[in-house]
């Protein structure tokens, strides 16, 4: 499988995803959206962007595709380098990169790499299943013709004995007429109400469930809990710096990243917590290591017995 397939694996679960010396693809969430004009309803999704900016590599990717192609961490960072620089060639001859289900990118005029995303996947998991429809508005030329119609159906009938009260007849037929256009205008008015209520309900829930999910953390339930006070052994430039650090989870809430840490030392790791990253993530560590062989193996055993979803960071 091409590299692209597997950075739209990982955008449904992460907001950011770096392909290491090209650029990051971004997600950012939209709530859902009512067209007036067109009476179109869009479910609440994830809008992919792209920053040129962000390329050192955070070990998310390679990790990634290293554990899905059953190669070693070092091979597949060699593998995404090549992809890279073949992908900024094909950029600089002038021609148009389509990446499929993210988008495509290509070169302006002062070189600066353009994104364009794609709109045929959403890749907000909570919207499974839900699509964009457009709703049939209530046409009051509808029913200004079916209230003809019943008009030319209305019998009336002109007997010997009334008939020298037949001038009055035809008013009586007109207000028959006009009562039954104002039910049927009413009926077709309170119909038409509802529909906008049960469409703004559920612009109000897509909202709050958006809401919801941009509180939570990267990798677990970041709702804030009471702890007891801890001592955590945090890396600072003063002592060696770590080369490598198998992650166990970036929060958004330090207290959730304190309490993780207390989980994983009473589990016997030597947990630690390693500070906020660039976009703000709590990070903690399962352990940290010098040696790239060492930790490779160390996170092998972490996927294995702990957890799946952890990954290496490297620091420079």
């Amino acid at each position: 499988m091409g590299t692209e397939h597997y950075i739209a694996e990982l955008l449904y679960r992460y907001n950011c995803v770096i392909v290491p010396e090209f650029g990051a693809f971004l997600t950012q969430m939209k709530s859902a959206v009512i067209n007036d004009t067109t009476n179109s309803f869009y479910p609440p999704s994830k809008i992919v962007s792209f920053n040129e900016q962000l390329s050192s590599n955070d070990g998310l990717l390679v990790s990634y595709m290293a554990d899905a192609e059953k190669t070693s961490y070092e091979e597949m960072q060699q593998q995404i380098a090549g992809v890279s620089q073949e992908w900024k060639k094909l950029l600089t001859a002038g021609e148009r990169l389509s990446l499929s289900n993210i988008g495509q990118l290509w070169l302006n005029k002062e070189g600066k790499i353009q994104f364009q995303p794609s709109y045929q996947v959403n890749y907000l998991t909570s919207s499974f299943g839900l699509s964009s429809f457009v709703s049939t508005p209530v046409s009051r030329e509808v029913l200004k013709e079916e209230v003809e119609e019943l008009e030319e159906k209305i019998p009336f009938i002109i007997t010997p004995e009334t008939r020298k009260e037949s001038k009055f007849r035809p008013y009586l037929k007109y207000a028959a007429v006009i009562l039954l256009a104002i039910a049927t205008g009413f009926t077709g008015y309170r119909l038409y109400n509802d529909k906008e209520s049960n469409l703004v309900m559920a612009q109000q829930e897509a909202q709050q469930q958006v809401s919801k999910n941009i509180q939570e953390a990267t990798f677990f339930n970041t709702a804030p809990l009471e702890l007891p006070a801890v001592s955590l052994n945090v890396i600072t430039k003063k002592k060696k710096t770590a080369v490598h650090q198998v992650i166990a989870g970036a929060f958004r809430i330090k207290e959730n990243a304190e309490k993780k840490v207390l989980q994983l030392k009473k589990k016997g790791y030597d947990a630690s917590y390693i500070g906020a990253n660039q976009y703000g993530l709590h990070m903690v560590a399962y352990g940290s290591f010098d040696d790239t062989n060492e930790a490779l193996n160390y996170l092998r055993k972490i996927k294995k017995s702990e957890s799946p979803e952890a990954w290496l960071r490297s620091v420079k």
